[in-house]
Parts: structure tokens; sequence; C-alpha cells
């Protein structure tokens, strides 16, 4: 034994970076394996032990990453909203609430199109989605999941705003209408055959657009004498007085 060398003292590991990305690439197949298996066999029928066997680790490690299978069913999910909250604090202070969650939601579904060479492929993202949503043992953790994030959503608007959530409704009505419109974005993005993630941007911008007109604007042209079944003229006059002329009178 020479004098350098020590009794009892391991060999070094390998650096702090090359170890980290070691355990995000075994974070990875974990959780390619797991959505691959949930979307093909089905979630319910998909096991921890079915999924470590393919990625060749053992059980301890996948808890390790994931506290159940929920939370791999998620993964996904979970980077998305992280990424809106991170979006919306960055949003400029001068923007209105409404256009500021409609930035970060852009800005979050054009970070993950930059990114998505490198993590989960677009169309594994659009069949975890639709798998979730025809789930039933997944579908109540979904809701939940989503009242979550409008509540923190709604946290961060009355913060940037100035106001108290609790006594002021305006952060809560804002955030309830537009996660109302993310989540029919998300359900047609869901049919369309195109899985891009340009098609669900497109989808984003067109749906919350069309928010303030479809509240406050009228439906049918001034020249419209068409009424579908069961529609009646409307009772108003033309003028937009918006006043019965039998009030009139």
């Amino acid at each position: 034994m020479t004098s350098r060398q020590t009794v009892g003292v391991s060999p070094p590991g390998p650096p702090a970076g090359l170890r980290e990305r070691r355990k995000q690439r075994t974070r990875e197949a974990l959780l390619h394996t797991a959505l691959e298996l949930f979307t093909t066999r089905g979630y319910d029928r998909t096991t921890v032990d079915e999924i470590v066997a393919v990625v060749d680790v053992s059980q301890r490690t996948f808890f390790r990453y994931f506290p159940n299978k929920e939370a791999a069913a998620f993964a996904a999910q979970d980077a998305v909203e992280s990424r809106f909250l991170l979006e919306l604090r960055q949003r400029p202070c001068a923007e209105a609430p409404f256009e500021a969650m409609r930035h970060a939601a852009l800005d979050t579904w054009k970070s993950i199109a930059d990114t998505a060479a490198g993590d989960l492929p677009v169309e594994l993202r659009l069949r975890t989605y639709r798998m979730i949503e025809s789930t039933p043992s997944l579908v109540a953790a979904h809701m939940r999941r989503g009242v979550d994030l409008e509540r923190k959503t709604a946290l961060l608007i009355a913060e940037r705003e100035g106001l108290d959530v609790e006594a002021d409704p305006r952060p809560r009505v804002a955030v309830a209408a537009f996660s109302g419109v993310m989540r029919l974005t998300g359900q047609s993005w869901g049919r369309r055959q195109d899985a891009s993630v340009h098609a669900l941007r497109e989808l984003t911008e067109l749906h919350l657009g069309l928010l303030r007109t479809t509240l406050l604007g009228p439906w049918r042209t001034a020249s419209s004498t068409d009424h579908g079944p069961g529609c009646r003229p409307c009772p108003f006059p033309a003028d937009d007085s918006r006043t019965p002329s039998r009030e009139r009178a």
C-alpha cells in the first residue's frame, strides 16, 4: 500500500453534475414508460412493478421520484401548471389581470414547444390527456387539481393587484372565467387529430379572444332575420335602447 492510499475510505463518486443528469434520465425513463403503459394498457391495469421492470430499476427507485401512480399520471400537467404560474408572476404589473393570464398561457405553450424535443413528445402528452379524461379513477383528481390551480392563480392575481382575495371577488371571478375557457380549449385539443403544441396555442388564443365578445356582444347580426329552431325574435328594438316598446309608450 502506498502512502497516498487511505484505508477505509471509499473512492469518490461521480461528480454532482453527472449524478443529477443520471437522476434526470432515470426520472424521464420512468415517466415515459409509465405514460406509455397507462395510455396503451390502461391506468388501472398498469402496476408499478410493470413500470420498474421495463426500466430495470427497483420499486424504491420509482417511489423516490413519484409518491404513487397518480403522481406519474399527472407529472406532465404538473410541469405545465408550474410553468404557467411562473410565467404569470413574470408578467408586467401594468397588464390587466386577464391579459396577464392570457399571455402567461400562450408563453407556457411556447416554452413547451421549444423544449418538446428533449421532453415528453407532444403526441404522448395528448394521449395522456385523453387517458386522464376517460379514466374514472383520475377524473376526480383532475377536477380537484383544477380547483387548486384556480386558488393559486386567484391568490397570485390578488397579490399583483394589491387586493384581499377574501374580501374582493374579482380575482376569483376572472380566474373562473379564464379556467373555464382553458378547460374547453383542452377538451377541443383532445378531440383533434393535430396533436401539435402549435395547434393548442392557436386554440388557446382563439378561445380566450372570443371570451369578451361572447359574454358582452350580440350573437346575431342586425340584418339577420333567420332564427334557429326554438329561437324567438329578440323582443327589444334594434336601436339598442334595450327598452320594450310598450314600456316606452
